[in-house]
């Protein structure tokens, strides 16, 4: 990286971000993160696996000879258990992958690398070509697969409590602590014991949870909790993500967990500070998350509903500022879902997560977990479908709910201008605008990006994220600005993509208004971009939405860049939409230009899309049909 390039992180990522990371970098090199985290504990000190059976705390759920809700048999559940049981498994809730009966929790099935469980987890990479992409090996050791189990086991009445046990301790055996790829990640280890504690709950009256098995399993707990404490600061310094969110919760709830282990009260106590910490940055005051991903903030959605559930049944209540997080956070997801279907843009990073599988809904649609939420806050649910309650279910411990009034969408228009979000709901349409200002990291060169949906169907598209390891081409296609529909210069991103999550000359909104008249919507925006072309750069946009047609008018306007070759990009693999272009009244012919997308992690199709030429100014008429 060059004096000027790390000029321009220090100035993005400021002062703490950077010595951090040379701080770490130094940890890590001297052997420091070793010592910090070691092989093995002494004298630890645990429950008995009676004494925990008489003195159970308090979970989300109870073991499931007491649970009561209604029961549904579902025979793709008991297939889905069958494709796990015969050695198959369900990647970033999507793919099925045959990785073998006798996986031994550390070979990519993409790429058959096997990381090496001698090594300390500091010594293991993360990103390399001749791995892979990592997060193959992380995806059985998260354990949510354990979740779809357990969902089988009760509507269908079955008891695969043996088979879930020998996983838990197959794992122990082929990841010694602090030692391979699966204790890399502090998320993977939190929402491996998060995952882990509902099987304990649930097949807590097992035969085959032994006392030899729970002593193991209390060690890793430990190892566990551990290992996140003490590696906190790279979550909440270097990454400050979900991953901080994840890890304090993690630490939150140790003490309503594992009361039984004398250093969560220390560890639950600077967590639970922690949280409300992060959840105040990380979520802005009009509702929309840090990360600028819809999926990642369901990943939040889903931690909200795990941490205030837990602690209102404990009545240990968090701030109020996590429940006016919680809630605002709720309204915009929700404004932005379509009713059709529970789809959301495709926006942002998306790696597929879902660390809390509970219901049989498709992965994009995001019903299940607002509903969940939208009851622990409001203390009714906010859908009706069957299926989106079911998440429901496995969360509904909660000891006393708040009343106040179900959300509601809104019609018209509605600016969430802390994260830079404009919508349109007009009738069936659904117009989805950004154009952001950024204090934190973007994810993607996208602003000005605008999606299209009519009748639940996504008619202008976000390309998606595929993969974060992947080749660079891939990489520059779907993080940057040709992904998206908006306006390239020289087939160039709005800003200069760094190493892996890292940009430089972030894009930034510089004017935004959106209005209702007589007739139309109209949204008008501007923002700096391609700086590094040009500092003074500005593009500007204008959309009209006829209230009257199914008709959008986008004019696009880019300044201080003559002689540059712009386009307009937009991507549609629907046939019923037509696109006209004009400059000074002159029709513009478009051009076919390269389009993938990727509706879930890990998949790839080819799209369409086109482009259409200009010097400084274009207008488009966009018709639906």
């Amino acid at each position: 990286m060059n004096i000027k390039l790390g000029i321009q992180l220090f100035r993005n990522m400021g002062l703490r971000y950077t010595s951090y990371r040379i701080f770490h970098e130094l940890e890590k090199r001297s052997g420091i993160l070793k010592k910090r985290h070691p092989f093995s504990f002494k004298n630890q000190i645990f429950f008995s696996l009676e004494n925990w059976r008489l003195n159970t705390p308090d979970f989300v759920i109870e073991e499931r000879e007491k649970l009561t809700f209604f029961k549904r048999p579902s025979t793709s559940l008991k297939e889905k258990v069958n494709l796990i049981k015969s050695g198959s498994l369900l990647f970033f809730n999507r793919e099925w992958i045959e990785i073998g009966k006798d996986y031994d929790w550390l070979t990519n099935p993409i790429t058959n690398y096997k990381y090496d469980s001698s090594l300390h987890w500091s010594k293991i990479e993360d990103f390399s070509k001749k791995n892979g992409d990592i997060k193959y090996v992380w995806e059985k050791s998260r354990f949510s697969y354990l979740l779809t189990i357990i969902c089988n086991d009760y509507h269908n009445d079955e008891d695969n409590s043996s088979f879930v046990f020998d996983e838990i301790e197959d794992w122990i055996k082929e990841n010694p602590i602090n030692k391979g790829p699966n204790w890399k990640c502090s998320q993977e280890i939190s929402l491996r014991i998060f995952n882990w504690c509902y099987a304990l709950y649930f097949y807590k009256n097992s035969e085959s949870l032994t006392e030899k098995r729970w002593a193991k399993i209390q060690e890793v707990i430990y190892a566990s909790l551990h290992h996140v404490f003490n590696h906190i600061d790279f979550s909440r310094i270097a990454v400050r993500n979900n991953h901080a969110i994840t890890e304090t919760l993690f630490l939150a709830l140790s003490e309503l967990l594992f009361p039984f282990i004398s250093e969560t009260k220390k560890w639950a106590k600077k967590g639970r500070n922690w949280f409300e910490q992060e959840i105040e940055y990380q979520i802005y005051p009009d509702g929309t998350f840090l990360q600028f991903s819809m999926n990642y903030h369901r990943v939040v959605i889903q931690l909200f509903s795990l941490g205030l559930s837990m602690t209102e049944k404990h009545k240990k209540k968090f701030s109020p500022i996590v429940y006016n997080r919680a809630e605002l956070s709720l309204n915009f997801l929700f404004q932005c879902l379509q009713s059709q279907n529970g789809y959301l843009p495709n926006y942002g990073n998306n790696d597929g997560a879902l660390f809390f599988p509970l219901t049989e809904a498709d992965y994009r649609d995001y019903r299940p977990q607002l509903n969940t939420l939208h009851h622990i806050l409001k203390g009714t649910p906010l859908f009706e479908d069957i299926e989106a309650c079911q998440d429901l279910n496995w969360l509904s411990n909660i000891s006393k709910v708040h009343s106040s009034p179900k959300l509601e969408q809104k019609d018209g228009i509605i600016s969430f201008p802390d994260g830079g979000y404009y919508l349109i709901r007009d009738g069936e349409t659904f117009t989805f605008i950004r154009c952001g200002k950024h204090k934190d990291r973007p994810a993607h060169a996208d602003n000005l990006h605008i999606d299209i949906w009519y009748k639940g169907i996504n008619y202008l598209r976000d390309s998606g994220t595929y993969k974060y390891n992947t080749t660079n081409e891939m990489l520059q296609y779907f993080t940057g600005t040709q992904a998206h529909n908006t306006v390239i210069v020289d087939d160039k991103a709005q800003m200069l993509k760094g190493n892996r999550f890292i940009w430089f000359y972030w894009s930034q909104a510089i004017k935004t208004k959106l209005i209702e008249t007589e007739s139309a919507y109209v949204f008008e925006g501007s923002i700096s971009a391609f700086k590094y072309l040009n500092p003074k750069a500005v593009h500007s946009r204008t959309l009209i939405k006829s209230k009257s047609k199914l008709g959008w008018e986008v004019k696009d306007r880019v300044d201080s860049l003559k002689n540059k070759n712009k386009k307009q990009i937009w991507h549609s693999d629907e046939n019923n939409i037509t696109f006209q272009a004009a400059i000074n009244d002159l029709e513009v012919q478009s051009n076919d230009v390269k389009s993938f997308n990727s509706l879930y992690y890990g998949e790839c199709k080819e799209g369409k899309a086109i482009s259409f030429s200009f010097e400084k100014e274009i207008i488009t008429k966009i018709n639906i049909y």
